[in-house]
């Protein structure tokens, strides 16, 4: 049962993953190290986290703008 709970977690997360990525490209605005975090993956259960990870400061600002 954990196996497969880790199994749909990880599945969820990169669903997120990839629902994010589309929508910010609507957006014009690509995060090149989006994806799932390796470190949450790599617990016996894994219980995944999007890593965002780094962006320019032309890229922050425009997400900055987008809740606006």
């Amino acid at each position: 049962m954990e196996a497969r709970h880790s199994a749909l977690c990880v599945e969820e997360a990169e669903d997120a993953v990839k629902e994010l990525r589309t929508e910010l490209a609507k957006a014009g605005i690509t995060l090149p190290s989006l994806g799932l975090d390796p470190v949450s993956l790599a617990r016996e259960a894994p219980c995944p986290l999007v890593e965002l990870g780094r962006c320019s400061v032309r890229t922050a600002r425009r997400l900055a703008a987008v809740p606006r």
